[in-house]
């Protein structure tokens, strides 16, 4: 059996900090993996940046009931579930992520959670593991699953590495240049020939 893994944000919804950052006009807050690779680094600034302006979960919640998927993303994981089991995997927070999950037809979803006060200030986050996306590919592969993966950023690298094939998919010009071993593209269609292509079992 194939599996395709697909990191969430900027692959099937917008970046959920962007989105903060444009909705509080807090230009620190549009900083991602795609810029800082060590994820410890960028969410203590995040944390940090949420305490000093006062903000909390139900403030970036609220954002999050705005937003939809990106154009095209839905029918893109429909054309998917056709051919592969599926499973995100995502270094976002099921706090974040569950209203958009519902809107992309609730695909499993494998990321963080985030602990808070009785007030709804984030207080902490917790990682589901190290290197969670690699180690979860590691951890299908003991299943026997052949495994397809596609991200766009640095927390995304190790785990297109330990799939039997990666795609880089938006993905910025950093991280193309860095990374040239992937294939990259930029729409679902070429995507989706990129994962024909990888197949051992799909043809169309």
């Amino acid at each position: 059996m194939e599996l395709a893994c697909l990191d969430l944000e900027g692959v099937l919804i917008p970046e959920i900090w962007i989105a903060f950052a444009e909705k509080t006009g807090i230009p620190e807050l549009r900083a991602t993996t795609r810029d800082i690779p060590d994820y410890d680094v960028l969410m203590k600034q995040r944390l940090g940046i949420l305490e000093q302006h006062g903000y909390g979960l139900p403030d970036i919640q609220a954002v999050i009931a705005t937003l939809d998927p990106l154009p095209g993303a839905r029918e893109f994981l429909d054309w998917l579930r056709d051919r592969f089991q599926l499973v995100i995997l995502s270094d976002t927070f099921y706090e974040f992520a569950m209203p958009l999950m519902e809107k992309l037809g609730m695909p499993t979803l494998f990321c963080h959670r985030l602990e808070t006060d009785e007030n709804g200030k984030v207080v902490d986050y917790v990682l589901r593991q190290p290197d969670p996306k690699r180690e979860s590919v590691k951890a299908f592969h003991n299943l026997k699953y052949y495994v397809i993966a596609a991200g766009d950023s640095y927390n995304d690298t190790t785990m297109l590495a330990e799939a039997d094939a990666g795609i880089l998919f938006h993905a910025p010009d950093n991280v193309i240049a860095e990374f040239p071993q992937f294939p990259a593209v930029h729409s679902y269609d070429d995507l989706k020939a990129e994962f024909i292509k990888a197949s051992r079992l799909v043809s169309e």
